[in-house]
């Protein structure tokens, strides 16, 4: 199947992408590491959070650094982390959100969620979000495999092309807050956009060709995507 006769996929990271960042649910997810490291190494908190992100930083992932070094269930974590985060007080619908997606033409390409997370977490997240119908499927982070890859290692990246049928880099739109996944999915070829919270800096280089702050503005990046590209949701055929 060459590049012109298979239809593209947009993936969707779903963790401060799907929802801003200064919902600070990023920070909560942090306290919650912190103390699974504090618990599960017998760490002070301050030697937690140098090795926290000591493994955010080698591998993308802190669960990844823990399977790895110290045999952590990555199961046992989920439950002790993502699960156990407060969403539905903090995460409501959002039909700005939903009206955005359902502008995408998807007569022209397919919607895919990309996270990092396990399953429950990224699943739970799109439903608070009322959002969960209108991708066709989602690559995550499969914690309940012996071994397992993240963004923004390639494996990953080749995961969740061969799950959402997509064999060519160029037939790839993507669009993540984290640098590094973006970086990465640019290096191999990917359309890849970096989201940026309104009161993120910018970064000393741009992570790829795109860069934006709301993800309204991927209109103007990948207008051929959409039905309309005012903002109203109406389409213009």
């Amino acid at each position: 199947m060459g590049e012109q006769s298979e239809k593209p996929v947009f993936f969707f990271d779903i963790d401060n992408c799907l929802y801003p960042k200064s919902m600070n649910i990023a920070r909560m997810m942090t306290e919650l590491i912190d103390k699974f490291f504090e618990t599960h190494l017998s760490l002070s908190q301050a030697d937690a959070n140098a090795l926290h992100f000591k493994y955010y930083r080698d591998y993308g992932l802190a669960i990844e650094g823990l399977v790895r070094h110290h045999k952590v269930n990555a199961l046992e974590y989920n439950r002790a982390v993502d699960d156990a985060l407060p969403l539905e007080s903090v995460i409501a619908p959002n039909p700005s959100l939903r009206a955005l997606i359902q502008d995408i033409d998807r007569r022209k390409i397919r919607l895919w969620l990309f996270t990092n997370a396990y399953v429950t977490h990224g699943t739970r997240v799109v439903k608070l979000l009322g959002v969960d119908d209108l991708f066709e499927g989602m690559t995550y982070c499969d914690y309940a495999s012996e071994t397992f890859s993240c963004k923004p290692h390639a494996e990953m990246f080749d995961k969740a092309m061969r799950e959402a049928g997509v064999r060519e880099n160029a037939n790839c739109y993507f669009v993540d807050d984290s640098y590094i996944n973006v970086k990465g999915a640019h290096a191999r070829g990917w359309n890849a956009v970096h989201l940026l919270d309104k009161a993120d800096p910018d970064p000393p280089k741009p992570a790829s060709e795109h860069q934006i702050r709301s993800l309204e503005e991927l209109r103007n990046v990948f207008p051929q995507w959409f039905k309309s590209t005012n903002g109203t949701g109406a389409t213009t055929e």
